[in-house]
């Protein structure tokens, strides 16, 4: 593969990191040897494969990661991607802690980045599972109920942007606070927002 160029907000973007900039550099210069086109978003470094989005890195709190938009699809003999969160389907990270362990991974890293470019050439489809109707939160039924407006818009959401609220109050472990969460969520469901939404 080629070398694709820089994108220059991804080097503003670096350069500002203030965690995890050594980490984002290497990851960089090897998503960008493997002939990916660099862009910038959701805020983040991404990079993609004609148009289709392959991965996107996150420096978060506790590590780094490279998120793999289809890593359901990939082969893991090494058992090291990880789903990001208990409802994700798609997306696979894999996740770094230092400069020296990415150094050490590096083959691995590459061999899971080529795969995953595989699987976008492929134009390979991740199997959403049904989960059947969505069971709303007491809470967010009770406030959707309160208003016409409110019922309304959220029936016009994406069941994708449904299930986020559903998400976002459910996990909530004390009525008052799935209460609290139905009432601040009113505001971006009649935006026609989903919860992650800015």
């Amino acid at each position: 593969m080629t070398k694709t160029p820089r994108n220059p907000k991804v080097d503003a973007y670096i350069e500002r990191a203030s965690q995890w900039q050594p980490e984002l550099k290497k990851l960089r210069t090897m998503l960008l040897g493997s002939g990916l086109t660099e862009e910038l978003k959701w805020g983040k470094p991404c990079y993609t494969f004609e148009q289709g989005n392959v991965v996107i890195l996150l420096p978060l709190k506790e590590h780094c990661a490279l998120l793999f938009f289809k890593g359901a699809l990939l082969k893991d003999p090494e058992r090291i991607l990880v789903k990001p969160g208990e409802h994700s389907q798609a997306g696979r990270q894999l996740r770094l802690t230092s400069l020296r362990q990415l150094r050490e991974m590096e083959g691995s890293v590459k061999a899971y980045i080529e795969q995953a470019i595989a699987v976008e050439s492929a134009g390979l489809k991740v199997a959403k599972s049904k989960s059947g109707p969505l069971k709303l939160p007491a809470e967010l039924q009770e406030r959707l109920d309160a208003s016409a407006a409110l019922k309304a818009a959220f029936a016009a959401l994406t069941p994708g942007r449904q299930r986020s609220y559903v998400i976002h109050v459910s996990a909530a472990k004390q009525s008052a606070t799935r209460a609290t969460r139905a009432e601040r969520c009113a505001p971006q469901i009649l935006a026609g927002k989903g919860f992650n939404e800015r």
